[in-house]
């Protein structure tokens, strides 16, 4: 059963969550919070699987919420999706780098949001993630100049062109027939990346990927 915990302050967006998400059999909300210090209460007391976290809240946002709870080492496995009303939205890439697994815009279709909450859980790589790409791409392209950090040197060659793919967007499929090896062999690769470089999952990596210079953002396309 995945536990989900919802964060946001309209009473409204809660409910029809909550409605939608409990109508799934391996899905459960275990509460609700309309405010970022209740959802951090709420994530250390209760530890769920997936936060659902708003960005604008009142009294702490879903930004200094998302820091905290990604900051707790008894947080580890928790991942927070936070939720936008628009895709660009300019805190969203600050989301990710505080430690969001991801994000989805509040008027997402019903199977999309349940989708998220399992691949999320399942830690299956980035929600949205054309639109994701094209959100880091534009803050890195008006970022410094990026710079090599030392963390990246732990990596392997190997691992290094591992990172680069992900923070492309690749699932472990595609990266495996990109370098021509089994799915199980590229998700290990990823699995020792994130291990060696410190991340709590592949958002952080594509994060990573940018700032460290590995992938620019002309590269999308």
């Amino acid at each position: 059963m995945i536990r989900v915990l919802l964060a946001d302050d309209q009473q409204l967006v809660r409910a029809g969550f909550k409605a939608l998400l409990d109508a799934q059999s391996d899905i459960t909300v275990v509460a609700e919070a309309d405010d970022g210090v209740e959802a951090v209460e709420h994530a250390q007391a209760l530890v769920p699987d997936v936060v659902l976290m708003d960005i604008r809240m009142p009294r702490l946002d879903g930004l200094a919420a998302t820091r905290q709870i990604c900051s707790d080492p008894k947080l580890s496995d928790v991942k927070v999706v936070v939720l936008t009303t628009f895709e660009m939205d300019e805190y969203v890439f600050e989301a990710l780098r505080s430690g969001a697994a991801g994000f989805l815009v509040k008027d997402t279709e019903p199977a999309e949001l349940v989708r998220a909450v399992r691949a999320a859980h399942a830690g299956d790589g980035l929600l949205s993630p054309g639109v994701t790409r094209r959100l880091i791409a534009e803050f890195a392209a008006r970022s410094k100049e990026p710079d090599q950090p030392a963390t990246l040197s732990r990596l392997t060659d190997r691992e290094r062109e591992v990172l680069a793919l992900v923070g492309l967007g690749l699932t472990n499929e595609e990266i495996a027939g990109r370098l021509v090896v089994s799915p199980l062999t590229a998700k290990t690769h990823v699995s020792r990346t994130m291990v060696k470089l410190g991340a709590r999952d592949r958002a952080q990596l594509v994060v990573l990927a940018y700032e460290s210079g590995l992938v620019r953002p002309g590269w999308l396309g």
